[in-house]
């Protein structure tokens, strides 16, 4: 896919991209949105609940691959930019989108997998070793991927409102690949619940082992993925202990997000024309605090727990799509160092997604059990950090926007 047609004047403005074409761009980051919907939301899950590791040994393998990321997507970058001109027959950026996705198929897989050669008698420390290697090869293709994808922005359009718009449907996308997941994983776990019989019927409601089968706004675009990644991360298990629902619910309150998130990544093309940028991040946020403020002040959300994944997930859909609109307006025509851009942003991302699941796993309150008593408040109030602190801190970042806006320098 190229920069488009060429223009009939040397004055005359770029036309716009064809629809094949955009629509070609948006689905180029389904795959590594399908592995990072099955990162974010049930590795903790599958590595705590399931497989029955320790809650540090689980935030351990996590922050290895936030930090696997953190590092590969700044170092991506640069080499995707000083690679210009060398790949002649299909260019940087497809080159090291190649290389990722195949890292990414060959890896994922291993790692929502059992252990091979692990028994019963194998110490943690052996499995987690094992699991490490793949970890690292799949960070690194997914950045590879996605640094090499979002740089593609600011190359093909030019014109800010088309950028929100590739933005906004290279989103819907994700949202696509986040409704396949969760649509699978509430099928498979509706008919396994279905096939269970017993006088308790009711254990297997619930996750258990037979379940195996450097700029500002930098720091906003890092706070944005901090309540997204987190509140994605974390979800699962403040449905499952603080709200003790039962299982299926850890894919249909997911479900419920995204596609709320799909529908409102349509109006962020003629809400940014309308009041900015700027206001419409802010309205995200106010969304999120909105549901941050439901979540703390609400004993139990009962059947109201719909409403509010409504409230996130149009929340998270308004932010996250903003500030990629806000990195490609910070990269404007430097077409050139787009990657190295995109891969110091997700620099900051990634390494603090990563440290702020292990500072939250080694809180974790209950240490002879996979959950206690205390474990129910616990995740109630992850949930309200991860949205609502995050969610102020972002607020302060974008205040500080309003004040000194973005301007490129010479």
């Amino acid at each position: 896919m190229g920069p488009g047609p060429p223009t009939a004047g040397a004055g005359a403005p770029p036309r716009p991209l064809s629809l094949t074409a955009r629509l070609s761009y948006a689905v180029g980051h389904f795959l590594n949105d399908l592995c990072a919907s099955m990162w974010f939301t049930y590795l903790l899950v599958y590595l705590h609940s399931v497989r029955a590791y320790s809650s540090r040994g689980a935030g351990i393998l996590l922050l290895l691959g936030q930090v696997a990321d953190g590092l590969c997507t700044p170092l991506v970058g640069y080499e995707a930019d000083r690679a210009a001109g060398r790949c002649a027959r299909c260019g940087p950026r497809k080159a090291w989108h190649l290389v990722g996705t195949i890292c990414v198929l060959l890896s994922f897989p291993f790692i929502f997998s059992p252990c091979l050669g692990c028994g019963a008698s194998t110490p943690e420390w052996a499995a987690l070793l094992y699991y490490g290697p793949f970890i690292v090869i799949f960070q690194f293709g997914w950045a590879a991927t996605q640094i090499a994808h979002l740089s593609l922005i600011p190359e093909l359009v030019t014109n800010d409102h088309e950028k929100v718009e590739l933005t906004a449907l290279r989103y819907a996308f994700t949202v696509v690949a986040n409704i396949t997941v969760y649509g699978a994983a509430w099928l498979l776990l509706h008919l396994q619940a279905s096939a269970d019989t017993g006088p308790t019927p009711d254990v297997s409601d619930q996750l258990g082992v037979q379940d195996v089968p450097v700029f500002r706004v930098g720091f906003l675009y890092m706070s944005t993925r901090l309540i997204v990644n987190l509140s994605q991360t974390y979800m699962a298990m403040y449905l499952t202990y603080s709200l003790n629902l039962p299982k299926k619910f850890i894919a249909t309150i997911p479900l419920v997000m995204y596609l709320s998130g799909f529908f409102s990544s349509f109006l962020m093309n003629p809400i940014n024309k309308w009041i900015g940028r700027n206001m419409t991040y802010f309205v995200g946020l106010l969304v999120i605090l909105a549901f941050a403020a439901w979540v703390a002040l609400a004993d139990g959300l009962g059947v109201a727990v719909y409403a509010a994944a409504v409230l996130l997930g149009m929340g998270c859909a308004t932010i996250l799509v903003t500030s990629l609109a806000m990195t490609a307006d910070l990269i404007g025509p430097h077409t050139h160092s787009g990657a190295f851009v995109y891969g110091a942003m997700s620099f900051s991302d990634k390494v603090a997604n990563g440290l702020a699941v292990m500072v939250i796993q080694s809180l974790y309150p209950c240490s002879s059990e996979l959950c206690c008593r205390a474990c129910v408040g616990f995740y109630h109030w992850v949930m309200v950090a991860v949205t609502g602190g995050v969610g102020v801190a972002a607020a302060l970042s974008l205040c500080s926007l309003l004040i000194w806006p973005i301007r490129l320098r010479s």
